[in-house]
């Protein structure tokens, strides 16, 4: 089994559902005592978020390849960076580390166009649905056409997250906004929904949509367990 190394704490709320995915489906495949090897260095989130709002990605990816210097010096094997929006600068930590990143975004299109879909609503950050390190990701290299939200409602998803989901709040009333941009995604023609910021599912379960919800959390550990594995 290989070492999996965590670069969490974005938020840790997230990072947690890591943690009790890979080693649920580690033992699950293994039986026994089985749990997973891995090692998680957990970021203080209140200083990367000001990072990310104040624009500062190269203190960000200073930070994140610092992270996962320590994790390589600690022998992990490859690594899973956990949240989306940080995916951002994958390519610097890979370099910087010298170990392979698992893309959750490969990962997630791995899941989408293996159930036919070509279409997907994507719900995430600002950074996730606006910038082009994720989207043209989906596009470029798994032929996906990606739709996002109308600006305000961009905000919407963007502000529940980091104003709730992130400290684990989840509002009835956030819900129904989710929901509703949600259906409004399948109206346009999204056969699926990527949920695209890994505190999504704590908030929008599958009850919750008219057309198949992809969690990129689930996904990810998932795909994280079949490398360590593999």
């Amino acid at each position: 089994m290989k070492t999996i190394g965590l670069l969490g704490g974005m938020s840790w709320e997230s990072s947690a559902e890591y943690y009790r995915i890979i080693n649920r489906e580690i033992h699950g495949r293994l039986g026994g005592t089985h749990s997973a090897k891995c090692l998680m260095y957990s970021f203080d989130f209140a200083e990367i978020e000001e990072l990310q709002m104040r624009g500062d990605w190269t203190g960000a990816t200073a930070r994140m390849v610092e992270a996962a210097q320590c994790l390589a010096r600690g022998g992990a094997d490859f690594l899973v960076i956990c949240t989306n929006t940080m995916h951002k600068m994958a390519d610097e930590v890979a370099a910087g580390s010298q170990l392979p990143v698992l893309h959750i975004a490969d990962a997630a299109a791995k899941q989408i166009t293996g159930r036919g879909y070509r279409t997907i609503g994507l719900l995430g950050t600002m950074f996730t649905m606006e910038e082009a390190f994720y989207k043209d990701r989906l596009t470029t290299r798994h032929g996906l056409e990606v739709l996002v939200p109308p600006k305000e409602d961009r905000l919407i998803v963007h502000r529940v997250i980091y104003d709730e989901l992130v400290s684990g709040k989840t509002l009835a009333a956030s819900r129904d906004e989710y929901r509703r941009i949600i259906e409004s995604l399948a109206r346009g023609g999204a056969r699926g929904i990527l949920l695209g910021c890994t505190e999504i599912g704590l908030l929008i379960k599958k009850d919750d949509s008219p057309v198949e919800l992809f969690d990129t959390t689930e996904i990810h550990a998932r795909a994280a367990v079949e490398y360590a594995l593999g």
